[in-house]
């Protein structure tokens, strides 16, 4: 059974996903497995008739050196509206509902103060768990862990903060239990910041190649990375220094990501419509409307040009320029918003100064050139997409021969 987000486009995919999963998702038991789960036939029976939701204190069973993780409904992905967020990669906040099962409470070797095994292909981390009488996580039962009984973004809540888990860092692995605070709602440890862990799952993001997800780890961005719907494609016979595993035990969750992914022109003109521009300029920031407040309706900043964006697959935004005129010059600048359904939400305002503002794409899709002009003449400068969000370049200058360097 799959879990499949069918257009990519935000809000889609979570009701196909659900009318699809919840017939099948159904408590189930591994026929003939040896492994010692701590659990007796009345506990299984209670289990298999407490409804999903029911939220009373159950016994829960017991392995050494791992955490039980009860069956309950995860959040899979990161909702619309919820930043950052890779939208080509991380289904849009769909219900989940997965039965219970064991995860190590650390990487492996799974005891404190040990500094996680990395280096290791799928296969040989499958192997390690299969030796002990456990099996490799899914990438679901992986996020159910790591997101908690509340479905939280990180670890240790919905905040990002870099101190708790270390990230934001690409340096030594974290020893186990190297950060005290970096613990789950169910107590797992150690989930971000430091070894990436293998899973059972294939991609399965528009691709069909033979990629696996790999989720945790730590890395440069880590209000990103850290989240726990993160996860990258990897090679099964890739051998990382950064990748080690966490294994899982107790009747496989078969739930898995399937995303389509939608791609289209990253850049686009659009002809003007007025009912978008209305919806765009309800959005201007603060600084241009109060530059034009009690003027003429002729001095309000108007959206007079329409771009389409599409920086990754999945991500769909709108682009208006326009001006406002105030007494001294105009006010001109670019808003980037992203329409879900009848909602319109703002994403990002760059500035264009006096001039009607131009856009151009650059050689990655992600990045886009506003061209606009001061008092110094014309000017470019970069708008980033950084994963739901945008950031504002520096200035680069029109020279004879072509663009100065921002900053120079």
């Amino acid at each position: 059974m799959e879990v499949i987000a069918s257009s990519g486009r935000p809000g889609m995919g979570a009701a196909v996903a659900l009318g699809l999963l919840l017939p099948f998702l159904v408590a189930s038991t591994v026929a003939g497995c040896r492994c010692d789960t701590g659990e007796s036939g009345d506990d299984r029976a209670s289990a298999d008739v407490t409804p999903g939701w029911d939220v009373s204190a159950q016994a829960a069973p017991k392995r050494v050196g791992m955490v039980w993780i009860p069956k309950g409904v995860l959040i899979a992905g990161t909702p619309p509206g919820t930043l950052p967020r890779i939208a080509d990669q991380e289904l849009p906040g769909v219900e989940v509902q997965l039965d219970g099962f064991f995860i190590d409470q650390y990487n492996y070797p799974p005891e404190p103060g040990a500094i996680p095994q990395t280096g290791m292909t799928q296969a040989h981390a499958r192997a390690i768990c299969e030796e002990r009488g456990k099996r490799l996580c899914t990438e679901l039962e992986w996020e159910r862990a790591c997101k908690g009984p509340d479905n939280r973004s990180y670890d240790y809540g919905d905040s990002y903060d870099a101190s708790i888990c270390g990230t934001g860092q690409t340096d030594a692995l974290a020893p186990n239990g190297g950060n005290p605070r970096c613990a789950t709602g169910f107590d797992v440890r150690d989930m971000h910041g430091s070894a990436w862990n293998w899973t059972s799952s294939p991609w399965g993001r528009g691709s069909d190649d033979q990629r696996v997800a790999v989720r945790g780890g730590n890395g440069d961005d880590g209000e990103l990375v850290g989240r726990c719907a993160h996860a990258r494609p990897v090679a099964p016979d890739v051998r990382d220094a950064t990748i080690g595993v966490r294994c899982c035990a107790g009747a496989a969750n078969q739930a898995q990501v399937s995303l389509d992914v939608e791609r289209g022109s990253e850049l686009a003109y659009r002809p003007h419509d007025p009912r978008i521009a209305a919806r765009l300029e309800a959005l201007l920031p603060e600084e241009i409307t109060a530059a034009v407040a009690g003027r003429p309706a002729a001095d309000q900043f108007r959206v007079e040009r329409l771009w389409m964006w599409r920086p990754i697959g999945n991500e769909e935004l709108v682009v208006g320029g326009g001006c406002a005129h105030p007494p001294v010059h105009d006010a001109c600048g670019v808003i980037v918003a992203r329409m879900v359904g009848e909602e319109t939400l703002f994403v990002g305002f760059v500035s264009s100064d006096w001039w009607l503002p131009t856009v151009g794409e650059h050689e990655d899709s992600r990045t886009l050139y506003v061209y606009g002009g001061d008092i110094g003449g014309a000017f470019r400068k970069p708008m980033i997409y950084a994963w739901g969000r945008i950031r504002e370049g520096d200035k680069g200058r029109k020279k004879r021969g072509g663009w100065t360097q921002p900053g120079r």
